[in-house]
């Protein structure tokens, strides 16, 4: 891995694979687990994800809650929502909408705050 053994990571991730973002979650997690900063930023086709994993029933809702719980779950992307019809399913959910670049989560905010990012 690149960078500072100190450096916060955020895991930005766009691809609808329920199996990718098991992934994501799984490092976050260790990443955290580890003393590390982690966070996640739900993006494009990705924030579908969230109304299945919120269900008890879904196969992978106790790993998606863990992270959730933890924290580490920034938010999903307000413009994303509303594009693939999921805004309310989101809203729900809890997890903030983000908005701060055109409607979309920015990644130089992160980058500004020391963050190195991994896009999924």
């Amino acid at each position: 891995m690149s960078g500072s053994p100190e450096k916060p990571v955020v895991f930005f991730v766009f691809r609808e694979e329920a199996v990718c973002f098991v992934h994501v979650l799984l490092n976050a997690l260790d990443f955290s687990q580890k003393g590390r900063l982690a966070r996640i930023v739900m993006e494009g086709p990705a924030v579908k994800l969230v109304g299945s994993l919120e269900k008890q029933e879904s196969q992978f809702h106790s790993l998606y809650m863990k992270a959730k719980n933890a924290g580490l779950i920034d938010g999903a992307c307000m413009a994303c929502s509303r594009q693939f019809g999921v805004n309310d399913e989101i809203v729900k959910s809890g997890l903030p909408l983000l908005s701060d670049m055109n409607g979309h989560p920015g990644i130089l905010p992160y980058i500004e705050r020391g963050f190195e990012v991994l896009i999924f």
